[in-house]
């Protein structure tokens, strides 16, 4: 079945949410005269808008403006799988990288922000699908087999208990695919609807008496003291500046060798509730594999399948352009993954198609920090992985802003320096050589074959000389 064509580059989440007046909102009209506020923040999406929320509970008399160059929750808040993950998946990296006691921290931390997300929903009343039912890592070869040795040896050394190892029937008694072996379950983590928080989350601001201006292009950023922020046609002059744009911070000069863009796709199948229950998955656990280009899948309340595939790169991608948000070819890669680990969902119509960039760090963590002279601060670098880090995220570059202590700001996320990439324009052309060695070494032991020797190299190169490129 060929992928249907892209609707306007927006996702199945945003425009299921923009279809509902609770979701859609008042409009947001562009800034088109100066002004000034205590904290300005560049991006509308869960980094931004989450800084804004913290800054109008540390101080609710703060005036905040937040510019958006799209409308919030357009970019990767309102395209990604909606999967609502802590950091319990990056403790054995964050315990190699940080020491246990501070690894623990950040676990905690992110765990937190899980549980607050899920009550920001509830008293908020908006139905953002959250249900916090864990993740599934199962193999879906049998060379991923024990892939998840390292996470169990963490856990048992560290005395924690919330993991699970499954067998290949226990497995498939919660997701019953055929290529599934066994895994492990967390029962930290869950899923929900990205573009109804992302689009909740910005009507609860507006309510709350922030500034949002939408299809706002800010042209220069100025970092001093004060800080100021150019449009085309206006500015605005701020106390303190917040830098919450994800992979678009690429272009800031800071961020060229700290972060790369990746590409990852979903598709969206229509509803087959009756499929999902021969399935036996019918809660709100979020799935994913150990692939290099990892599969993650979740299902739906009304019983559809969203399959995506991270990893990718459309080519010799060195600007976000409009392959990011779809890409035919590696739609359909996602296509017949699903329809290999779904094989009943083959003659399932294919609803929606859709990609976004992921702003990638060496590290695959994370980080925070401030720009001299101390005005502007930043947040990047989820890999795919930000949905419950960003909440964690505003929570950071609040107090920061406000210069106000909290133990999150002892977090050895803050004021960490990202491994960086090579320059340009080793970096790309290196990067889409590996990339695609990493895809024909995944389909080969899809297939329970062995790879190429040196496909087989150049697919593990990055990882050999310590950079993780995958989500």
């Amino acid at each position: 079945m060929s992928a249907i064509p892209p609707d306007h580059g927006r996702s199945w989440w945003l425009r299921e949410a923009l279809a509902q007046p609770e979701f859609a909102g008042d409009p947001c009209p562009p800034l088109t005269a100066d002004a000034t506020a205590d904290v300005v923040i560049l991006g509308g999406g869960y980094t931004g808008m989450w800084t804004a929320w913290f800054l109008k509970e540390l101080d609710p008399g703060i005036d905040v403006i937040l510019l958006e160059q799209d409308i919030c929750g357009g970019g990767p808040s309102g395209r990604n799988g909606g999967f609502v993950n802590s950091f319990w998946g990056e403790l054995t990296r964050l315990a190699e990288r940080f020491g246990d006691e501070a690894a623990l921290r950040v676990c905690r931390a992110g765990e937190q922000s899980v549980s607050e997300i899920g009550a920001f929903c509830d008293k908020q009343g908006v139905d953002a699908w959250f249900r916090p039912d864990g993740d599934l890592n199962a193999a879906s070869s049998t060379s991923q087999i024990g892939e998840w040795a390292d996470d169990i040896i963490t856990a048992d050394r560290l005395r924690l208990d919330h993991l699970q190892v499954l067998t290949t029937d226990e497995v498939r008694a919660r997701v019953d695919s055929p290529v599934l072996h066994g895994g492990v379950f967390s029962r930290y983590g869950g899923t929900l609807h990205p573009a109804r928080l992302a689009r909740g989350l910005r009507n609860a601001l507006l309510d709350a008496g922030v500034r949002i201006h939408e299809h706002t292009h800010v042209a220069r950023f100025g970092v001093g003291d004060p800080v100021v922020a150019e449009t085309p046609t206006a500015r605005v002059t701020a106390g303190a500046g917040v830098l919450a744009m994800n992979a678009w911070a690429q272009h800031w000069k800071r961020f060229r060798r700290a972060i790369t863009v990746r590409g990852s796709y979903i598709v969206m199948t229509e509803p087959a509730p009756d499929l999902l229950s021969d399935l036996g998955w019918t809660d709100g656990m979020g799935l994913s594999d150990y692939r290099s280009a990892l599969h993650y899948v979740r299902n739906t309340p009304d019983g559809r399948i969203a399959f995506g595939i991270g990893g990718m790169q459309p080519d010799i991608a060195r600007h976000i352009d409009a392959r990011f948000a779809y890409d035919q070819p590696s739609i359909e890669v996602a296509i017949a993954d699903l329809h290999r680990m779904f094989p009943t969902f083959r003659d399932v119509g294919i609803e929606a198609a859709w990609g976004g960039p992921i702003d990638v760090s060496g590290d695959h963590l994370p980080f925070f920090g401030t720009l001299d002279p101390g005005t502007v601060h930043y947040g990047l670098g989820y890999t795919g992985n930000g949905v419950g880090p960003a909440h964690l995220g505003g929570r950071i570059l609040a107090h920061r802003a406000l210069a106000k202590y909290d133990d999150v700001l002892a977090l050895p996320l803050v004021d960490l320096e990202p491994r960086r990439f090579p320059p340009e324009p080793i970096r790309s052309v290196g990067a889409a050589v590996a990339n695609r060695a990493i895809h024909r070494r995944d389909d080969s032991l899809d297939d329970e074959q062995r790879p190429n020797p040196f496909v087989d190299f150049v697919a593990k190169l990055p990882r050999r000389l310590g950079y993780n490129l995958g989500p």
